[in-house]
């Protein structure tokens, strides 16, 4: 082996064959090191595919519950603005596009469950009306589905 002018280290042997020196890395030097083995990016992915399945389920219920409280917010806020706009106008609104028309809403919101404008509507006796007229008294959810409290939306 020759040592190298610049370190003073052995580094290379060089070729007989064709006189140019092709350098080898030294046993333990961090050349034979460096990178990933196959095994190692295994189970890195491995550890992270566990992870990822750990996880996700709690997103979803994250999600579902933001949207349960989304729902539930909307509700309130729909009978609330019914209430007011009995109070003010001396009857019950006769559809949700009322309350738009009116400007008690600005758009009526979709509902958070099925992602859509499509709300159940009670339509009962108005007892602000001196005629006897009927109106809308409650506002559901139009989802089929059941919640996580184990009740269906469309009664809440």
């Amino acid at each position: 082996m020759e040592r190298n002018i610049v370190t003073g280290n052995k580094e290379g042997v060089r070729s007989q064959e064709s006189g140019v020196r092709k350098y080898r890395p030294a046993p333990g030097s961090l050349l034979l090191s460096s990178g990933f083995t196959l095994l190692e990016l295994m189970i890195v992915i491995s550890v992270i595919i566990i992870l990822a399945a750990v996880a996700l389920p709690q997103y979803q219920k994250t999600i579902m519950h933001a949207r349960e409280t989304v729902l539930k917010d909307d509700l309130f806020k729909f009978r609330s603005i019914i209430d007011q706009y009995a109070a003010d106008k001396g009857k019950l609104p006769q559809s949700l596009d009322d309350l738009v028309t009116a400007g008690y809403m600005r758009q009526l919101p979709k509902d958070p469950i099925t992602d859509n404008k499509d709300w159940n509507i009670v339509t009962g006796d108005d007892p602000y009306s001196t005629e006897g007229g009927t109106g809308v008294t409650d506002v559901h959810s139009s989802s089929s589905e059941v919640s996580t409290e184990g009740t269906p939306y469309s009664e809440w």
